[in-house]
């Protein structure tokens, strides 16, 4: 589980939609994430961060979308699980492989 959220996700997606409609109109794109940032008491950097998430999963940037992100971090999760039941099962086939070739008294 993550850190709390400082902002709502209402919010969030607000701010991230105004920043994304001035930023389309050449009158209005130039310092828009700032001047709604500075409307809505949002932190710059996160408005910047949330325009351009929007725009990678959007496809209007390169990058790795959202879903594709927690697709990949599933898949590493699963491959790490994989890798560690295939290094007991190794160790126990040898133990047991030991145990088989050892001289009965």
């Amino acid at each position: 589980m993550g850190a709390p959220r400082k902002y709502s996700q209402e919010l969030q997606e607000r701010a991230t939609r105004m920043a994304v409609e001035a930023r389309r109109d050449p009158d209005r794109s130039r310092g828009a994430i700032a001047r709604i940032s500075g409307q809505l008491d949002v932190h710059p950097e996160a408005l910047r961060n949330w325009v351009r998430r929007a725009e990678i999963d959007g496809g209007l940037r390169p990058g790795t979308t959202t879903d594709d992100g927690s697709r990949i971090l599933e898949l590493e999760k699963e491959n790490a699980e994989l890798r560690r039941a295939n290094t007991i099962l190794r160790q126990a086939s040898a133990f047991f492989a030991a145990e088989l070739d050892r001289p009965r008294k």
